[in-house]
């Protein structure tokens, strides 16, 4: 793999966990901990192939007993000797295959630059109305046959049916979320973390999306 670096708005990164940290004025401030990964070009998207131009990041690496023959071509095809198993794609405006199997470089994303991050929240599985959309509920007292339940569904023949999105009892968790807006506290290369304060969506050792903040300079 070359050693040149490619620059993009956007990288993937793990989610370590969350920590705190001190100011030089004492203050406490709460950060996540975003462990460093290596995102390799794997693939280049053209007009003239795919119909739009975007660059395939390779991120996660696991043992070479793991990988699949396709996925192994697929990689060598990008001359990337990293066993790499979850793949993104990211806009770009042009490309080139000169960068092709080369690493995303962290240049744009120092302190105190505002960022966007995607995460996929925790599972927290089948959950009622109360848990899920914070439904008040029914009397906790004795007697009541009405506690958690959603009340009231709409009954007669009009209109018979229950409308698409009605707040009801289901899964829950497990989205794709942003949070916009977040800064960069600390970005340490040599270790391999990057500090955000605030939080992010996910749980630990989940993959997360950081990219140049859209509202926000």
């Amino acid at each position: 793999m070359s050693e040149a670096k490619v620059k993009l708005d956007a990288f993937y990164g793990v989610k370590a966990g969350m920590t705190r940290i001190f100011d030089e004025n004492g203050n406490h401030i709460p950060v996540t901990v975003i462990k460093l990964i290596p995102n390799i070009v794997t693939q280049v998207k053209t007009v003239a192939k795919d119909g739009y131009t975007a660059y395939q990041l390779g991120y996660g690496e696991k043992r070479e007993s793991l990988l699949v023959k396709p996925m192994k071509g697929h990689l060598a095809k990008a001359g990337t000797k990293l066993n790499v198993t979850h793949f993104s794609e990211v806009k770009a405006t042009e490309v080139s295959d000169a960068v092709l199997g080369q690493e995303v470089s962290l240049e744009g994303f120092e302190a105190n630059v505002f960022i966007d991050v995607t995460g996929i929240s925790k599972g927290k599985g089948f959950q009622g109305v109360m848990k899920r959309y914070n439904f008040r509920g029914g009397p906790g007292s004795h007697g009541s046959h009405f506690h958690r339940r959603p009340g009231s569904m709409g009954n007669r023949a009009t209109p018979g049916r229950i409308f698409k999105n009605k707040k009801m009892p289901g899964h829950m968790g497990v989205d794709t979320q942003t949070v916009q807006n977040l800064k960069i506290v600390e970005v340490n290369t040599e270790k391999g973390y990057l500090l955000i304060k605030g939080s992010v969506p996910g749980g630990k050792e989940g993959f997360v999306r950081i990219t140049k903040a859209l509202k926000k300079n």
